[in-house]
């Protein structure tokens, strides 16, 4: 693929939120849960800002719990899609959902190697630019989520990061969102 389309743009973008649940946080690592919960949120004000489209899913979530508070203020009245699929791909509302013209799906949250992993495998089988927010994605387990960073990435997804993700999508700092959404990441 040519590496000018190895930027987020806007207009070809889906923002991505993978069961950021209350009960399954309990299992991460604190400090790190911290940050992906903040960065999750920065991602879904911003989408909210630029018009991004945004699917938020929910893995079980009579067992694992709702989105959390934090992630859910953001989602308006986009109701979190129940699965029991590990791969978001594989339920039919979710695919629905996915927009036609939005080539480019930007996603987060977890586990990174269970369904953030199938979720972007399954995207990337079905021809989806996938960028990875690697400072938004985690695992219980620091390992799991490096095995699964490097899986995705030999699979062809764009690994990036928060504030990448953002500045692509503004592409200059005369855009009318830009003071708002720089004042997302002080």
């Amino acid at each position: 693929m040519n590496a000018i389309h190895n930027i987020a743009k806007i207009e070809l973008s889906q923002l991505v939120i993978i069961d950021m649940q209350t009960k399954l946080i309990n299992a991460m690592q604190l400090d790190a849960m911290q940050a992906v919960i903040k960065n999750c949120g920065i991602l879904a004000q911003a989408a909210i800002l630029l018009a991004v489209p945004t699917i938020v899913t929910e893995q079980y979530p009579q067992g694992l719990g709702e989105t959390l508070p934090e992630i859910k203020q953001y989602i308006g009245a986009n109701k979190p899609i129940e699965k029991t699929a590990f791969s978001a791909a594989g339920v039919p509302k979710f695919n629905q959902q996915l927009h036609r013209d939005q080539s480019q799906i930007i996603l987060v949250g977890m586990e990174a190697h269970i369904c953030v992993l199938q979720t972007a495998l399954d995207l990337i089988k079905a021809n989806k630019q996938v960028f990875v927010v690697e400072d938004a994605i985690i695992s219980r387990n620091p390992i799991n989520k490096a095995n699964a960073i490097a899986r995705m990435r030999d699979a062809g997804c764009i690994i990036t990061n928060t504030e990448s993700v953002l500045f692509e999508w503004l592409t200059n700092a005369q855009h009318s969102a830009f003071k708002a959404i720089s004042q997302l990441i002080r």
